[in-house]
This record gives structure tokens, C-alpha cells and sequence, in this order.
């Protein structure tokens, strides 16, 4: 940064392309490093071993899981930060606050930029400590594989358990339902033959009434017509 006004500065930073910005997420080494590398601050890289030296993680050693080149932020393993739904998140931190303890050799390309203007011991022990990290990786590579075909495995069998559950609960519920169904046709069939039943009790009550009127009215009338003829004989 040329100007010496921190608003131009600030607006530099902050304004600046990926490949500059990408240079300045660096962090001091430490003094064994800082001897042996001849260089005080190295850009950080995916799996360098760091430690906190400011904030409330301070103290904390780890790996460094993800560099974000947007923020200037890093994430390292085991800072942690709660939200207020109770979820929990890597906690970002800027490259400042951080001291590197190791460094990630697994790239030749880093370690080209390393050797240069170095003897050729420390050349020749930085290529022994990248094998040794190679093999590492390597490693923790099969264990991670390994891991989530295990997850897979236990992932498909919990999957199969279920839709065994859920067919013999389906099953369960169709044999009751058709139960049900059984008992509500068999209820409807007796409350039809109850009805037809009653009906039927009072179509004929009401046929017997008829009949009863009906007789009662011809022995009215036959009485009506012999006290007519009785009346017409005493005159």
C-alpha cells in the first residue's frame, strides 16, 4: 500500500483482487520455524497447526479446516460458536490473531517457495517432514472413507428397519380397518333389518286399525239403518 492515509488504505484492503487479498492472509511463524524457514510470516494454508494468541480462544492449538478469502478469516478445529437457536458453527478468526506452529509441506509447489536460499540440510528435512505428512493424509484419508461407508452402511440398514416398521404398521392398520369395516357394514345391515322390521310392525298395526274402523263403521251404520227402519214401522 503506497498511501500513508488509512482511508486509502482501508479501501485498498478491503477493495483489493483475490490474488492480492489471497497473499495478505498470513500469519507470524514461530521462532524455531522463523529460523529454520528464514521468514517471519508465510500465507496460510488449509491443514498448517496454528494457535490462538488473542480473544477468547486464546491458547487453543489446531488445524486449520477452511480459509475464507473474502472475509480474510480462517477456521480452525474445535473454535466453536453457539447461535441463538442453538446450532452450532465454526468460529471464523482473522490471520492476525494466530502463530504457526507447523506447516502444511503436502504441496510441492509451497515447498519450491520454501527451499529457496536454503541448505541443503534443511532441504533435505523438509522433504523428509512432507513424506512423513503424505503418508498422514494418506491415512486419514482411508480412516475418512472408511468411516462414511460405515455411516452407509448404518444409513441403509436404519432405512430398511423403518420401511419394514411401517409395512407391518400398514399392515397392522389395513387388517383394522378392514375389521372396522366388517363391523360397520355388519352394524348397518342390523339397523336396515331393525327399520324394515319396525316398518313392517306398523304397516300392519296400521292395516288392523283400518280393519277395526272399518267394521265399527258398518255396525254403525247397520244399527243407524235398523233404529231408521224401527221409527218408520212406529209411525
Amino acid at each position: 500500500m503506497k498511501s500513508l492515509k488509512s482511508g486509502k488504505q482501508r479501501k485498498a484492503y478491503f477493495n483489493a483482487p483475490m490474488h492480492k487479498a489471497r497473499k495478505w492472509i498470513s500469519s507470524h511463524l514461530e521462532e524455531n520455524l522463523l529460523l529454520k524457514y528464514d521468514q517471519r510470516r508465510i500465507t496460510l494454508v488449509k491443514g498448517d497447526t496454528v494457535k490462538v494468541m488473542r480473544g477468547n480462544f486464546k491458547g487453543h492449538d489446531g488445524k486449520i479446516t477452511r480459509v475464507n478469502q473474502r472475509r480474510r478469516q480462517v477456521e480452525v478445529e474445535g473454535l466453536v460458536m453457539t447461535k441463538a437457536d442453538g446450532k452450532k458453527i465454526p468460529k471464523p478468526i482473522h490471520a492476525s490473531n494466530l502463530l504457526i506452529i507447523k506447516l502444511n509441506l503436502t504441496d510441492k509447489w509451497r515447498r519450491k517457495k520454501l527451499e529457496k536460499n536454503l541448505s541443503d540440510e534443511v532441504k533435505k528435512e523438509v522433504e523428509k517432514e512432507a513424506k512423513e505428512q503424505i503418508i498422514e493424509t494418506e491415512k486419514e484419508k482411508i480412516i475418512q472413507e472408511e468411516k462414511k461407508k460405515e455411516d452407509k452402511e448404518k444409513d441403509e440398514v436404519k432405512k430398511t428397519d423403518e420401511t419394514s416398521e411401517k409395512q407391518k404398521l400398514t399392515v397392522g392398520s389395513n387388517k383394522e380397518g378392514k375389521d372396522e369395516v366388517k363391523n360397520k357394514i355388519k352394524k348397518e345391515i342390523v339397523k336396515k333389518s331393525d327399520n324394515k322390521k319396525l316398518k313392517e310392525s306398523k304397516k300392519k298395526n296400521s292395516v288392523e286399525v283400518k280393519t277395526v274402523n272399518t267394521k265399527s263403521q258398518v255396525k254403525d251404520k247397520k244399527t243407524q239403518s235398523k233404529s231408521t227402519k224401527k221409527e218408520g214401522e212406529n209411525k
